[in-house]
């Protein structure tokens, strides 16, 4: 996936799972789930394609393996249980989503490193930062087949959108409803702190549900 794909697809899987599971907004923050969701891109594309490009020249490196991702969460869950503070914990259930959404477990020896080896997968990219900005281009301007079909690749960034949008227009709706409410009131109005245990099982949950949500949309 690219841009909207990610951020769009992971927050309207966020909102859909809350809708059933209102309790998952007090340990998950919207903004930094966005942030999460993008994180594995921001921390790797720069460093793998640009930094390190003549040796490595990958886009996906230590921030799309498991072992990242669940360092965030015990992290968090170490926060939570310590000062309530759900941000490590939001932005670990964002990554998560990013190796869901990229389909990593194609890539198993990304995915799991360092346990198939230490060695990450090499790509042939002559101008790694030409190519960063054809992602970028393209997550504006989808592509579409036959004049108005929009190809395989494109359908979750045009969901992703979609989502953003409507996303959007709930939070002006809401902040015109209630001016003088501040987005943290917001998300722990009437919240009652869960037990790390019971955190935990939510996040597990919430992972599992957005898996599945993936999986579907991988198949349309």
């Amino acid at each position: 996936m690219l841009l909207f794909g990610h951020i769009g697809v992971t927050l309207g899987i966020f909102f859909l799972f809350a809708y059933f599971a209102p309790k998952l907004k007090t340990i998950i923050d919207p903004r930094y789930l966005a942030v999460g969701a993008l994180l594995p891109d921001l921390i790797d594309k720069p460093l793998g394609m640009i930094v390190f490009s003549s040796s490595i020249s990958n886009g996906r490196m230590i921030s799309h393996t498991i072992l990242f991702s669940l360092t965030l969460f015990f992290i968090g869950l170490y926060l939570y249980n310590k000062r309530f503070d759900v941000r490590v914990l939001t932005l670990a259930s964002g990554s998560f989503f990013h190796l869901m959404e990229d389909q990593m477990w194609n890539t198993p020896q990304t995915l799991f490193w360092p346990l198939l080896g230490w060695n990450f997968p090499k790509d042939q990219i002559v101008d790694a930062f030409a190519f960063l900005l054809m992602l970028l281009k393209e997550s504006f301007i989808p592509q579409f087949s036959n004049g108005f079909i929009p190809e395989q690749t494109y359908i979750p960034e045009i969901i992703g959108m979609i989502i953003i949008v409507i996303l959007v227009l709930t939070w002006i709706k809401n902040r015109l409803s209630k001016p003088n409410v501040t987005d943290n009131e917001i998300i722990k109005e009437n919240a009652e702190r869960l037990a790390t245990e019971t955190a935990a099982l939510y996040i597990t949950g919430f992972l599992i549900f957005g898996l599945i949500i993936v999986r579907v949309i991988e198949l349309l």
